[in-house]
């Protein structure tokens, strides 16, 4: 039997997917909708437990799109990052950080930034003491000193 090749469902079909499974259609009946088998339909639904997952959003305080368009167009224009900090009502240290964590002075793009800042905010994240070994090397020795969790964040 030959193999389909693998699809990805966009978000306007996953939303199709849940609005059928809350309609109380089976999985088969959504995979013929689709013309995939119940068990393609059956990896999406099963992730969060048959329960539709809230509707991702930004938090309130993040740069919006228009706000790193008019990074962008002050960092081609030459100007300073706290006179661009002034004029969004921003921290000086929001700008360089947004500037520096999506290529530089250089090569910062408005749009390539908003769809990291996006793709960053996926949970889950692996954690610090993952991510980094000489960390994950001093919090074990203190472990093996006994000294509580307690005592070692507060001395991070």
């Amino acid at each position: 039997m030959k193999q389909r090749p693998r699809i990805y469902y966009s978000a306007s079909q996953k939303a199709l997917m849940w609005e059928r499974w809350k309609q109380g259609w089976t999985l088969h009946q959504i995979g013929q909708l689709f013309d995939r088998p119940h068990t393609s339909i059956h990896n999406i639904l099963s992730k969060t437990g048959g329960i539709r997952p809230p509707e991702r959003s930004r938090s309130a305080t993040a740069l919006t799109l228009a706000e790193r368009e008019e990074i962008s167009r002050a960092l081609v224009m030459g100007e300073s990052m706290r006179s661009v900090a002034v004029r969004l009502g921003r921290s000086p240290s929001t700008i360089s950080r947004e500037i520096r964590r999506n290529g530089g002075p250089e090569r910062y793009r408005a749009s390539r930034a908003d769809e990291a800042a996006w793709q960053r905010a996926l949970r889950p994240k692996r954690c610090k003491l993952v991510r980094n070994r000489a960390l994950a090397g001093v919090v074990s020795q203190m472990l093996r000193m006994r000294w509580s969790p307690e005592q070692i964040a507060g001395w991070l």
